[in-house]
Parts: structure tokens; sequence; C-alpha cells
């Protein structure tokens, strides 16, 4: 980076920003628990001064976290520059539970921190150390605004912070942390953002000429988009059923999770013949049903309308922190209540939205937003806001299947958590952890007063899915503690997902490339 660099957002990265309202902060997060007593002091706290240290010396791998935004004059477009006033005591936060620090007290806290916007004016970050997480744990809150990462740069910037061993050493230096690069002039900003403009001119112009010269290689594209773009509009038209939960957003949230076991998850969805993302989808289709009929509201839709971000990450891409995913729009079922008639349901709309592209769809659009102006995509925000042609997002995130390590404390548990959008007051994460795979659940206060009941709907989901298939997996599997090939509903226990895997091979799965971000 030199004395007075600078580096633009992209027009994706801006639209996070666009959709933050006052009551909508775009931030993600990240909530893990660690062994306390490698970091205990006598007192019988947390070393928080050593996690600053830390977090210190792996700043210089991460540049973003020392920078700000900044507003180019004349384009309106945002940049990234220095934060010469960059204070780490400001962004490493300590906050500790009352006693006896019980699991509730803990996503009370939580949902505290993750309501509160991230101050614009300084890097878009908060690491929070929690004490008193029982007797033997502490807890870390990473909070990072949407516009710099999605979910991969948030795993990968996790990995930067933290470490694959214990450490329990000497610190390195990091007193350069403290010399921050000089930020540019406006003018400086200027004139480098026309003289890019300049050059993007004419790079499209030899686009355009090289395309012009292979009439049968545009011919083929042109058609690839139009299918993805008519895929993409026939899912984005559809009109969302009005819920419960689509209602305006308040200020305050409610934050919940609960963890299923990943392994077996994974070898239910080979034995069915589906994908792990299709089956999680299933199981928080039923669980929705579960809580929406306990509620008595479920009436009057069959289905919710979902999306659900793709990665799209490249060889060159991946190098660059910041969002690089594109998006699928399906319905999730209401209407069947067994989770393994709905998990094949999702699985073959999964693979028609991979068969006609509809991922490109969105990647298309976002490629043609780079070219618009400022005003342009806010307007275009707006418009998606009003529309909000989804009722809830969910992404799913793989995280590392090793453990991690802050110094010399090891991460036991991770849970993650998106932010609500405007008329959307549930938002569900799932990230994989070593053995275990979290849902994490974000909801408005007033609109999900109940959100532990969700919870709930997903334990006895995963629970009738393992009862409905797992009998016949325990000799693969080696877990003894299964539920012996007992049924739901009074069906079969194994013969439906045999012949579904007959029927279904692995290659109508989407490939890693386009599969769920992720």
């Amino acid at each position: 980076m030199g004395s007075t660099s600078y580096e633009r957002l992209s027009r994706l990265d801006e639209g996070f920003l666009e959709f933050e309202t006052a009551t909508t902060p775009m931030h993600v997060a990240l909530v893990g628990t660690f062994e306390r007593a490698p970091l205990a002091t006598k007192e019988g706290g947390v070393d928080i001064e050593r996690i600053r240290h830390w977090v210190a010396s792996r700043l210089p791998a991460i540049p973003r976290y020392t920078q700000r935004l900044h507003t180019v004059p004349v384009f309106g477009d945002r940049v990234w520059v220095p934060d010469e006033r960059f204070e780490l005591h400001y962004h490493v936060r300590h906050a500790r539970l009352p006693r006896p620090g019980t699991a509730q007290q803990l996503k009370n806290r939580c949902a505290e921190i993750l309501e509160r916007p991230l101050d614009r004016a300084r890097p878009l970050w908060e690491l929070w150390i929690v004490e008193g997480v029982g007797e033997d744990r502490f807890a870390m809150v990473a909070k990072v605004h949407h516009c710099m990462v999605d979910g991969l740069g948030g795993v990968e910037i996790l990995a930067l912070l933290l470490g694959l061993e214990p450490f329990s050493g000497e610190i390195a230096d990091v007193t350069a942390v403290a010399r921050s690069p000089r930020a540019p002039e406006n003018g400086d900003l200027l004139r480098e953002e026309v003289a890019r403009r300049t050059r993007s001119l004419l790079g499209l112009g030899r686009d355009i000429g090289r395309a012009l010269a292979e009439p049968r290689s545009l011919g083929r594209r042109v058609g690839e988009s139009l299918t993805a773009t008519a895929a993409l509009a026939s899912g984005g038209l559809r009109r969302p059923p009005a819920t419960p939960f689509n209602q305006p957003v308040g200020h305050h949230r409610r934050v919940d999770w609960v963890t299923v076991d990943l392994a077996r998850t994974k070898t239910l969805a080979r034995s069915l013949g589906v994908s792990l993302n299709d089956l999680v989808l299933a199981l928080l289709a039923t669980s929705l049903r579960r809580f929406l009929q306990e509620r008595g509201q479920l009436t009057g839709f069959d289905e919710l309308r979902i999306a659900v971000p793709v990665n799209v990450r490249t060889a060159e891409t991946k190098r660059h922190i910041g969002n690089h995913a594109s998006a699928w729009l399906l319905a999730l079922p209401l209407d069947e209540p067994d989770v393994v008639r709905c998990a094949l349901r999702i699985h073959d709309e999964t693979a028609a939205l991979k068969r006609a592209g509809a991922a490109k769809g969105i990647e298309l659009l976002t490629d043609a937003a780079e070219w618009a102006t400022s005003g342009a995509m806010r307007v275009a925000v707006r418009l998606i806001s009003r529309a909000r042609p989804y009722n809830l997002i969910v992404t799913n995130v793989p995280g590392p299947g090793v453990p991690l390590y802050l110094l010399g404390s090891r991460l036991l548990e991770a849970h993650p958590h998106l932010p609500l959008f405007e008329g959307q007051g549930l938002a569900v994460a799932l990230f994989s952890y070593e053995d275990r795979l979290s849902f994490g659940l974000n909801g408005d206060w007033d609109l999900l007063p109940d959100l532990d009941r969700l919870v709930s709907a997903i334990t006895a989901s995963f629970a009738a899915l393992v009862a409905r298939v797992g009998g016949g997996l325990e000799a693969e599997n080696e877990r003894p503690e299964a539920n012996g090939g007992s049924t739901a509903v009074g069906e079969p226990a194994a013969a439906e997902p045999r012949r579904a895997s007959s029927r279904r091979s692995r290659d109508d799965a989407p490939p890693r490339e386009n599969a769920p971000d992720p």
C-alpha cells in the first residue's frame, strides 16, 4: 500500500452500505466460546491486554481493519483510505456477564452488541471479549460490516485473527501498526478516479472489438446471459407471501442458536442423494412449519421465498477481501411435514436453478452495476427494499474442520449471525466448525419474542430426520445413540431414502463453485 493509496468498494459492497437504515445495521457476526484457563488472570478474569497485543500483531495481514470509508468528490463513490486516527482499544472491547453467566445471558448480551450500528467514521469492525461465560469459558463476538466481507471472506479473517496451533510465546512487535499511511487528499482522489474511468472506457472498447471479431462466441455468451437473466426474472418476479415476521423491523434484536452433528447430517444427505445444503434447508423448512403451526399462523401460504447466497469466487477474486457472491431465489416448502420428502423437493429445485444458471443472472446484474453511478445504485437498493422479492435470507458458510485458537485458548463453539433487512424480521445463518453445524438465528425483538421456540423446532426436526432414516445408517456412522430405525408419521424408515438415492446421483448436486455460500 502506497503512502496515499486507496481502494474502491465494488458496487456490491456499496450496496450493503445502502441497505443499512437506522433499524437495520448491516454487519455480520460470529460468536465463539473459548477455554478460559490459558488466558486467565490471577484475579480470575481474562487477559484482555494480551489479547489486544495479539490482535495488533495480526493487523498487518488484514489491512482493511485499519482503513475507513471516504467519499470521492463529484462522483460520490466510496473508497477505503487509511485511518490516521486508528485506535486498537476502540475496536477490541471488554465486557463481563453477571453471575452465573448462563447461555441465555450470553445470547442477551450478544443481541445488545449486534443491534448497535458500527461507526462509519472508523474502520467497520469490533471484537468483543466477554468474560464470565460460566466458570471456565469466555466468549468472543466478532462483528464486521457486510460491505467488507462475505461469508468466505469472514472465515479467512477469522483464520488470520486466530491460529491453527496454541500460542504461548512472545508476541511480535506491533509498533508499525500505529504508523498508518497518509489518507489521500480529495484532489488526488478526483484525479485518480478520472484516470481510472478513462482506462475502463478504453478497456471496454477493446473488449467490444474482440467480441465483434468472434461472432459465434459472442452469440453463445449472449444466449447464456439471456437464459440466466430469464431464470432470475422468473424467480424474482414471484411475489413472496406475507408472513408474521415480514413486518417493519425495530431497533432491538433477539439472538439464539442451536447445533447439530455435522458428520451425521452429511451422512444422511448422502443417503438421500441430496446435498448438505438441500438437507439443512429442509430441516429449516420443516422447523418453520412447526413453529408457525404452534403459533396458529400457518395459514394463507404454503411456501416461503428465500434468498440463498452462492459462492462465485474465482482464483483471482478469492485473493481480495470483499463480497464475491451471487444468490439463488427458491421456494422453501411449508406444506410438507416430512423432512425427507421436503429435502427431495428442494433438491429438485436447486438442481433446476443450477441448470438454468440462475446464480449467473444476479452475477451479471452486479457486473453491470459497476458501470452505474452511486446515485443509480441508491435508487436500485431502494427499489429492491420496497419490492422485497423474498421472505428471508439463509446462508450456509463452511468453516474450518480443525480447531482454532486465540493464543492458547481453544475455540469450542462458533455461531454465525446475519443482519436483518427492511421488512425481514428473521435471518438464518449456518456455520460448520469441527464436527458441529450451527444454526444462528437473528430476530426482531417484537416480531419474534418466542425465537427460542424456533430453536426447539429445529431440534425436533433433526430428531425426526434421524428417526426417519438414521437407523439404516448406524453401521456406517458408528453412532450407537442413533434412534434404531424408529419411524416418523408411521412410514418406513429406510425404504424411501434408498429409492431416492437410486434415482438421484451425486452429479445432480451443484458443484462447489456454485454451491450456496457460502
